[in-house]
């Protein structure tokens, strides 16, 4: 367990506060820690490893992120409007990535291709502490449009074998109209990406993704290590320039990244008390931990992690 969660343990919220400089590490951490909802959640694992950008980017605007063994590029999508063919740019920010993880734990725990949206998105949202109303309603929308128009493509490396998943996330999806707008009803995976998914998921626990459902980077670090840990065959360190080209397209500077991230690392880590993760000068050392799911409760979602 980690010195904050310990700290929750001893003295309490507010007690804590008095050894802990930053606040929302504290709330975090004691957020998961209180949260009695529980609930796992599925990952394609290529997701943990290379992720959507954070802030909105230009319409025609390709995303590329590269590591040592992973690529991803999402290319943005078009639409046809009664003022001709218009471009939807790529999806980003903390609601997209929460409308994958619905769409990818719902196809994981129905063994099935396609997702009813609509008021159970709303619902699972709402189980989030995301608002449904207002401008967050619209945004969910808009963000449903991006990755229903989108294309990627994943290339995962793995020893010496490469493997390429290269088509549109979903097949088919429906919209309906109301007064506020298309809201996304049905969404339809596509083959390729199901099947991916279904041989490579990562469980996440729901009372983590809760805490930290506004913070887009946060919640890239925390899939990222839930991925990482448990698989770790001994210590693994990372230096600050892999872990720029890994989570830092957004930023101009490394120093600036590099600040950033570590809040953001205290944050993920106030979600996985499991975690054993330093932060040195030259970049991350990682041991092996225990998975963010446990083995029993991954099992009981239908799921075997592998060792």
């Amino acid at each position: 367990m980690g010195r904050v969660h310990n700290l929750i343990e001893q003295h309490g919220r507010q007690g804590a506060l008095s050894f802990v400089e930053d606040r929302k590490e504290v709330d975090v951490a004691f957020d998961f820690m209180s949260d009695e909802t529980g609930g796992v959640g599925f990952l394609f694992s290529g997701w943990c490893q290379a992720a959507l950008p954070h802030r909105k980017q230009p319409d025609d605007h390709v995303w590329v992120i590269e590591t040592d063994h992973t690529k991803l590029l999402v290319e943005p999508g078009s639409l046809h409007t009664s003022k001709g063919v218009v471009r939807v740019g790529v999806p980003y920010g903390s609601r997209a990535r929460l409308i994958l993880l619905y769409l990818q734990t719902e196809a994981i725990k129905t063994n099935s291709r396609e997702i009813e949206l609509g008021r159970s998105l709303r619902v699972w949202l709402g189980k989030l502490g995301v608002s449904i109303g207002g401008k967050s309603m619209k945004e969910v929308r808009d963000q449903a449009l991006r990755l229903s128009r989108c294309r990627m493509t994943f290339q995962v490396a793995k020893g010496r074998q490469t493997g390429i998943v290269n088509q549109n996330i979903v097949d088919t999806a429906l919209f309906t109209n109301d007064d506020t707008g298309s809201l996304l009803e049905t969404v339809k995976l596509s083959e390729g990406f199901f099947e991916q998914l279904k041989h490579h998921p990562v469980p996440l626990q729901e009372s983590a993704i809760r805490a930290i459902s506004n913070n887009s980077q946060a919640l890239d670090i925390y899939c990222w290590l839930s991925y990482r840990l448990h698989a770790l065959p001994g210590d693994c360190q990372i230096s600050w320039p892999a872990l720029y080209a890994q989570f830092g397209r957004s930023y101009a500077r490394l120093r600036k990244f590099r600040e950033n991230f570590l809040d953001s690392l205290k944050i993920a880590l106030a979600v996985y008390p499991e975690a054993d993760v330093t932060a040195t000068e030259q970049g991350l050392i990682l041991r092996q931990s225990n998975p963010a799911v446990p083995k029993r409760l991954a099992r009981k979602a239908g799921l075997t992690i592998a060792e």
